[in-house]
């Protein structure tokens, strides 16, 4: 099993109460021994929530029976059925399987825009959220220290780029700690704080409908949060932020979330993809590569309940468990010879917390914002965490918050991190088909031993 998201976790847990010892060896290949609760991930970036509290330790919630690899896939022979591992140490070893469970998960997407690459911050990893929030309180510090006002100015303007349910959580939740914030320093004025919501689509959030993504757009703008749509970014440098409709911003923070792309690992296996995901079948394995599978950011899998041809499942947290679950039913299937079957689950809808007592939701199709959304989105969320033990650390940082508030306290991260979306999300980091070769040249040819990995 390759990733330790919502769909590999999912895929692994199933395998493991349905396979018994003696029929599969069960192998986990993860540089991380947590699952990230993602959604959550805006609410670690404002400080109302701690970062262990989304991380759910694979050690504790697994059976035991599985293997865990502490490491990142960067390649695969699946001539020879190898996985090429870098552990965390940055040795490469290899992974023998029968069977291949892919799950990488996605990045976040970007684009050939001057100075992204170098300056952008993303909201995708623990870590990137953690540094975030460094960064916004570390914009505040040295904005009170400055006796110059422009400089001021620009450290207080920040800009979050993606109109989606990551940016617009992320700038509404940010938008909160800056407010509350702004209160401990009495050299700044409130005034100059800005934040600006880039999107170059007509809408926020559409998937929501027109009613709730105009609540959405009123809560944001109520609050002083400024949104452009049809807009994104030409340029970026250390000091600005510069608008394709000519606009200019100072500002020493861009937050990128514009949407995500299927990890890079898909595009080094020569298979057929669909914008950048894995063809797979409505059984979720992959033509043309036996032993297989494929779910999640990082697969097209085909979505029969829209009955639409062509329609592909969204890269929801949503889906992803669900497939998580099928896989490993139909590769249980697989093993013993029965037969397998297609994924196909309806919508439930969806949430969106943006801090404070706000939030859209539309669960079973019920269009509901303010409160009432909020509660909703904040009992989803809570009901799907895994483990109780996370379930106690969220619902006590909630209480926590909502009675003390924050504490405006910086990590140190910024010390030790460029803070670029190359750092935290390793998109460089994968082998080319040749290097591949080089490290599993004594396998290709061979059949892969043991059983069901």
């Amino acid at each position: 099993m390759v990733g330790a998201g919502f769909a590999g976790v999912g895929c692994v847990r199933r395998l493991e109460r349905r396979l018994t010892e003696r029929e599969a060896v069960i192998t986990l290949l993860s540089p991380f021994s947590y699952q990230l609760y993602l959604p959550l991930l805006p609410q670690v970036a404002a400080g109302v929530l701690t970062p262990q509290s989304v991380a759910l330790s694979l050690r504790r919630s697994q059976r035991h029976r599985t293997r865990i690899v502490p490491g990142g896939v960067v390649g695969i022979d699946t001539a020879a059925k190898v996985c090429v591992v870098r552990t965390i140490s940055g040795e490469f070893v290899t992974e023998e399987y029968d069977h291949l469970v892919l799950a990488p998960g996605s990045v976040t997407r970007t684009f050939d825009i001057p100075g992204l690459a170098e300056h952008a911050r993303g909201m995708k990893t623990l870590a990137e959220a953690v540094y975030i929030r460094d960064h916004v309180i570390a914009q505040l510090d040295l904005a009170d220290a400055s006796d110059d006002e422009q400089e001021r100015a620009a450290r207080l303007r920040f800009v979050v780029v993606g109109g989606g349910y990551a940016g617009t959580e992320t700038a509404a939740c940010l938008q909160l700690l800056t407010h509350n914030a702004v209160k401990r320093y009495p050299r700044l004025d409130p005034s100059l704080i800005k934040w600006h919501l880039v999107d170059i689509a007509p809408k926020l959030m559409p998937e929501l409908g027109d009613k709730l993504g105009a609540a959405a757009l009123d809560i944001l703008t109520k609050r002083g949060i400024e949104v452009s749509l049809g807009v994104s970014v030409a340029s970026v440098d250390e000091k600005t932020v510069t608008l394709t409709d000519g606009r200019v911003l100072p500002s020493r923070t861009l937050i990128w979330t514009a949407g995500v792309a299927a990890s890079p690992l898909i595009g080094t296996l020569g298979s057929e993809t669909l914008r950048g995901r894995l063809v797979v079948s409505a059984e979720m394995d992959v033509p043309g590569l036996d032993g297989v599978w494929a779910l999640g950011d990082a697969a097209a899998v085909p979505d029969l309940a829209k009955g639409e041809a062509g329609a592909i499942c969204p890269p929801t947290a949503q889906h992803a468990m669900r497939q998580g679950k099928a896989v490993a039913d139909n590769l249980v299937a697989k093993l013993r010879g029965e037969r397998t079957r297609p994924y196909t689950h309806k919508d439930l809808g969806l949430v969106v917390d943006l801090g404070g007592l706000d939030g859209v939701s539309k669960p079973l199709g019920v269009e509901l914002h303010g409160a009432p959304a909020q509660a909703v989105a904040r009992g989803y969320h809570w009901a799907a965490l895994r483990t109780n033990v996370a379930k106690t650390r969220v619902m006590t940082n909630w209480l926590l918050n909502a009675v003390a508030g924050d504490d405006y306290v910086r990590t140190g991260f910024l010390a030790s991190k460029a803070g670029t979306l190359r750092d935290f999300e390793y998109t460089d980091a994968y082998l080319t088909p040749e290097q591949v070769r080089e490290h599993t040249g004594s396998f290709r040819g061979a059949v892969g031993s043991g059983g069901g990995h």
